[in-house]
């Protein structure tokens, strides 16, 4: 599903610890840390789309995580055009995402990353939060830093 603009609906997720670390996924089979996103589907809210990628990807359950805070708005960002599948490329221009920020309430034996036959990452691990905007591939650095920046004050509170 893609918007009249040419950008794909999509959640991301930062999720944290007892510690204020943030949970940092490694690509599989890539040298590429990122935090858990994914597309929302037809008829699919955003939160419902986050707990789903939230399984997907990480083997959390809503039993596993708390809702902290999620940003206000949509943030976007560009794909590079060579990134982009030839079909795609004369209607989409990226992804716009609605963030949300998880408190863990279970343990880190509760992620698991091999939930589908295609798992989306291979390695994760707990990092400082600001950490991932020195990570992140050039593309998308604009908007973690915006999700990181909105959602800031909600971790500074829990």
């Amino acid at each position: 599903m893609i918007d009249n603009e040419g950008y794909r609906p999509n959640v991301g997720i930062i999720i944290f610890n007892k510690d204020k670390k943030v949970l940092w996924a490694k690509r599989s089979h890539e040298d590429s840390w990122q935090f858990p996103q994914g597309g929302i589907q037809n008829n699919e809210t955003p939160e419902a789309a986050m707990y789903r990628e939230l399984m997907e990807e990480v083997g959390l359950s809503p039993e596993h995580v708390e809702i902290v805070a999620r940003t206000q708005d949509w943030l976007r960002y560009d794909v590079p055009k060579n990134w982009i599948r030839r079909d795609w490329r004369d209607r989409y221009k990226g992804q716009k995402q609605i963030w949300f920020l998880l408190r863990l309430l279970g343990n880190d034996s509760d992620v698991f990353l091999k939930n589908t036959d295609k798992p989306e990452f291979d390695d994760w691990r707990w990092d400082d939060f600001w950490s991932p905007l020195d990570q992140i591939i050039d593309f998308k650095r604009e908007v973690y830093e915006q999700a990181l920046n909105e959602l800031w004050q909600h971790l500074s509170d829990a």
